[in-house]
């Protein structure tokens, strides 16, 4: 009976002792958020505003920026392009127009 309940200690003894390094990681996990949170947030490409020429009302999407004829616009009120995402839109060396669909080029 003695040699039944050893087993099955030692059987417990790999989950129990990977349960508290799960733990005492998720501790030090929130005790880092938390400290990043305290701290003041950089100032850098947050206080980039789109030039107000620069932006677009699309119905049902919102603001966007960028030339929404090119095939790189990211259509997002964010970023104007995956080639050139700072800009500005107006001669850029990547630009291409937009392909229609079928449907379109058929009208």
């Amino acid at each position: 009976m003695l040699k039944t309940l050893l087993v099955i200690a030692v059987g417990f003894l790999p989950s129990l002792f990977s349960l508290w390094m799960i733990r005492k990681n998720f501790v030090r996990s929130r005790l880092r958020m938390q400290a990043a949170m305290n701290f003041p947030m950089v100032q850098g490409r947050h206080n980039i505003r789109p030039v107000e020429g620069d932006r677009y009302y699309l119905e049902g999407v919102g603001y966007l920026i960028g030339d929404i004829s090119c095939k790189f616009n990211a259509r997002s009120g964010y970023i104007r392009c995956a080639v050139n995402p700072d800009g500005p839109c107006n001669a850029c060396r990547h630009y291409e127009p937009k392909e229609l669909a079928s449907s379109e080029k058929k009208t």
